[in-house]
């Protein structure tokens, strides 16, 4: 793995506990989390996004720790005789027993682990005894393969870090023996090792949660300033070994303004300074979240605002450290718009009709490809209803993917399985006809190796309400222009595949859409005067109607240099925020 370090997990790392600090919880309503650190900007013009990593950033950025005491050493004489090791190690234990007699010699080995990348383990090895005779040592790592050392006679006091990196994800049995072949005894301990890179696994959409009807939780509203647990690892055919989750979370039956959070963790959710889902009195609002599963198996939905609400959750692909499905990033690519019968028959989709389209061989996607992540829009409504994406060959689900009023062009993102012909369906579950259109931004196959790094907690990279740390002023994205953000340093060989973000939109002056594709120039560029105009994208990562406050995730790949442009395509200016939710990384 190289050393360079991602620049915007460093700069966000670089706090203590992952958060940055001045952040406050925004008040119901309003996007949560204004930071006072991120990039803000109100001309086109780019900040960057560094800073220094902490000795932990590993850890702070979704990775997880494993450990084994010296306790659980097990020392086992030529007899076969097998005792704990601290129990009987002697130095400065044997010191103090004074008339209870002199212990015989042991070792104890105390390990700890860390996850670095998708595939490696970083190992600190701690091997000590105080009357030893000369080590030799064993490190098998689980997958077949071992390392081997050896430690001088006298008394030992060994720390080392060893590096080894996984061939495939998974969970693996990693052993620790310090032989001493002179007096005959091996000391053993191990631990049970996950590799931080989880990959996917298509789900046929399948409802969770639906507080209407006691699916998952209580038969009742979630109540304001409240959270409801939800299981997600174990229930529904996902396995237990789950670590993270593609989820469509809605929220309906509100009357008041607020906004949902969903953590691994109820302390997390009910502590958020970030939003997955933003809503209005009377709204049905739906968006999607990939992030990670707690380590109970369950994630949990907080409720910011002031007034009970319903909430609803669909899953359709987990994520586990295991082969499986790697991501495969695009560029957005529109596969179907009814308007101009691309990928379908022209016209509106008639109520409670459906379309079927080609996907896997089309718009860059691999006829190998298991799940697509589509941007699904409805346009031009004639009535409230909602959208549903799901493979072909199978019945529709009771799921939604996009809830839409009369008149509201409305976008949300969904991995949706593809069929075994090849192609998805999309249904209109309104009574009257409406538009519809399907953006492509990646999909997941076997052939690759892209594996999920969920952060676990999100961290805002961009709110241009606030002052910037680089120094620029708080102003909205001006109209009709796009914004290049710095996501690594200047490299043609990016350390991430793709990024998973969530963007928000408030304080809109009008109607407009925006897109967030990857940049083609490198951050030298712009700061040399060399950066060409990148062309305007037609795709959409979400719309909104003046006044309203919208999230929509972005799964998107950097440019050749690691940049990614936010597009405000609208008329007039808008607040933007962005937020890390995951990455996409092939070491």
């Amino acid at each position: 793995m190289r050393n360079r370090r991602l620049v915007v997990s460093a700069a966000l790392l670089a706090a203590g506990a992952g958060l940055i600090p001045g952040i406050a919880q925004a008040a119901p309503g309003a996007p949560a989390g204004p930071a006072g650190q991120g990039v803000a900007a109100s001309t086109p013009a780019p900040a960057p996004v560094s800073g220094a990593a902490g000795p932990d950033a590993a850890r702070k950025s979704g990775g997880r720790t494993f450990s084994s005491p010296a306790e659980r050493t097990v020392v086992t004489s030529r007899s076969g005789a097998q005792t704990g090791g601290n129990a009987r190690t002697k130095g400065t234990q044997g010191a103090q027993q004074g008339a209870q007699g002199t212990q015989d010699w042991s070792t104890s080995i105390y390990l700890n682990a860390r996850t670095e990348g998708t595939r490696s383990i970083v190992l600190q090895s701690h091997i000590f005894d105080y009357d030893a005779p000369a080590l030799d040592v064993v490190v098998a790592w689980g997958d077949g393969t071992t390392d081997t050392y050896s430690l001088p006679a006298g008394g030992i006091s060994d720390m080392r870090d060893l590096t080894h990196k996984y061939a495939v994800l998974g969970t693996y049995d990693v052993k620790v023996t310090a032989k001493d072949t002179v007096n005959g005894t091996e000391a053993v301990n191990q631990l049970r090792f996950a590799t931080m890179g989880a990959e996917f696994t298509a789900h046929e959409p399948t409802r969770l949660l639906d507080t209407r009807a006691g699916i998952g939780a209580a038969k009742a509203k979630v109540g304001p300033r409240s959270s409801v647990a939800l299981k997600v690892a174990g229930a529904a055919k996902v396995p237990a070994g789950a670590t993270g989750v593609a989820l469509n979370v809605t929220v309906t039956n509100t009357t008041g303004a607020g906004h949902i959070s969903v953590q691994s963790t109820k302390a997390d959710a009910e502590a958020a300074v970030t939003s997955n889902v933003n809503f209005a009195a009377g709204q049905t609002v739906p968006n999607l979240v990939i992030d990670a599963i707690g380590e109970d198996g369950y994630v949990h939905l907080f409720n910011a605002g002031w007034e009970p609400v319903d909430l609803i959750a669909d899953v359709t692909g987990y994520f586990a450290p295991a082969a499986a499905n790697g991501w495969g990033a695009l560029a957005p690519t529109r596969v179907v718009d009814t308007r101009e019968g691309l990928g379908t028959a022209k016209g509106q989709v008639p109520g409670q009709g459906s379309f079927g389209v080609e996907i896997a061989g089309r718009g860059g996607v691999p006829k190998t490809a298991t799940a697509v992540a589509v941007n699904l829009t409805a346009a031009n409504p004639r009535s409230a209803g909602h959208l549903t994406a799901y493979p072909s060959g199978k019945a529709a689900p009771t799921t939604s993917n996009v809830n839409f009023a009369a008149g509201q062009t409305v976008a949300n993102s969904a991995v949706v399985p593809i069929g075994p012909d090849g192609r998805i369906n999309v249904r209109n579950g309104g009574w009257d006809p409406a538009d519809v259109v399907v953006d492509v931004v990646g999909y997941y196959t076997p052939e690759s190796r892209s594996a999920l790094v969920a952060y676990g907690i999100p961290y805002r990279l961009l709110d241009t309400r606030k002052d910037s740390w680089g120094g620029r002023k708080a102003g909205p994205l001006k109209a009709r222009t796009h914004y290049p953000m710095q996501f690594e340093g200047d490299t043609t060989k990016p350390d991430v595949d793709g990024w998973v973000l969530n963007t928000t939109v408030t304080n809109t002056r009008g109607d407009g859409f925006l897109s967030v594709t990857p940049d083609p120039n490198f951050w030298s560029d712009y700061v040399n005067g060399n950066a060409v105009t990148p062309p305007r994208p037609v795709s959409s990562a979400l719309n909104w109607t003046k006044g309203a406050t919208v999230a929509n995730i972005a799964q998107t790949p950097g440019g050749k240099g690691g940049m990614i442009d936010f597009w405000n395509q609208g008329w007039e200016d808008t607040d933007l925020l962005v937020d890390l939710l995951a990455v996409y990384k092939t070491d």
